[in-house]
């Protein structure tokens, strides 16, 4: 698959240089809670690197990745018997529909809370097939990595009767032709950088696609399992982060995403955290509980005069 020019590029920007953005009705918070609703493989022959990256901070002993890791596996299974189910519980409560990405696999393989969140016409991004195979071990061999794309969309097609929209790689870990690949299945967000706080235009070899951007700072995983926060810590985090996006966005908007897991937010002693958070949200005026696809839309429809040029930079 040869080109004389990268597949998708996009161009840097400084904040201070661009035009106020201005969200629908007023808003000037777009807070983006995602649902992280992941599925592993058990095993995969012949790997001997361990299937899992990371884990519960207190088990010992990585296993090669063709022996069933029963403890890491059943660790995060408890999202999806038990989390996933806490969660669904408290949104409904607080009146909020969250953004929920979904595995190739969950799709085929957990159609009991695939249903439940279709149902709630929550908004649903496809995340790969396997969560544990990401798109950027394909870096290479494109035709690979477009063959995963399509398996994936094929069943999330199948699975909630929906197109697909927006997209976010598995691991965040994408390639320089992913943007181009989904850009020719009609996806018009791709959520896989880590580099703004607003949505910006990623050009591509067959025209635009909209980059809404993830966080790893402000994400569940990052801040209870792996950096061993309290829920009153991290409450705290989430709050000085709403706050200073906040009153930065008293001028131009702001987005924040906060990255949830079934495992690790979805536990009892942790959901009280989230539950609080979102009510601090709604306590305040122009905050848009936004899903990807609508930010990506509103912003190819309204805010041209963001988009830089379409010349290759990177």
């Amino acid at each position: 698959m040869p080109t004389d020019s990268p597949p998708s590029w996009y161009d840097y920007t400084a904040l201070p240089d661009r035009k106020p953005l201005r969200f629908p009705g007023g808003a000037r918070l777009a807070l983006i809670l995602t649902i992280n609703i992941e599925y592993w493989e058990k095993s995969r022959p012949g790997q001997k690197e361990p299937l899992f990256t990371g884990g519960p901070m207190t088990i010992p002993h990585a296993l090669p990745g063709d022996v069933w890791d029963s403890t890491n596996w059943t660790w995060r299974e408890y999202g999806q018997r038990v989390g996933i189910w806490r969660m669904i519980d408290m949104f409904d409560r607080l009146g909020v529909a969250p953004s929920c990405t979904v595995n190739g696999m969950t799709l085929a393989e957990r159609g009991r809370i695939v249903s439940a969140v279709n149902e709630r016409g929550w908004e649903i991004v496809p995340h790969n097939w396997a969560q544990n195979d990401v798109l950027s071990n394909y870096a290479n061999r494109p035709d690979e990595e477009r063959a995963v794309i399509e398996r994936t969309l094929d069943q999330y097609r199948l699975t909630t009767g929906r197109e697909p929209r927006a997209w976010l790689s598995s691991a965040l870990r994408s390639s320089v032709w992913t943007p181009l690949f989904l850009k020719e299945q009609g996806i018009i967000a791709h959520c896989d950088y880590l580099n703004d706080d607003q949505p910006y235009l990623i050009h591509t070899l067959k025209g635009p696609i909209v980059c809404v951007p993830y966080s790893n700072d402000i994400n569940d995983f990052n801040m209870f399992a792996r950096g061993g926060m309290s829920p009153a810590a991290g409450l705290e985090t989430l709050k000085a982060c709403f706050d200073a996006l906040y009153a930065e966005s008293a001028t131009s908007g702001r987005l924040m995403n906060f990255g949830l897991h079934p495992h690790v937010i979805g536990h009892a002693y942790r959901i009280g955290a989230l539950r609080e958070f979102i009510e601090y949200a709604q306590g305040h005026e122009g905050v848009w509980f936004a899903r990807r696809d609508e930010i990506a839309s509103w912003y190819l429809d309204h805010h041209a005069e963001h988009i830089p040029p379409a010349t290759p930079s990177i």
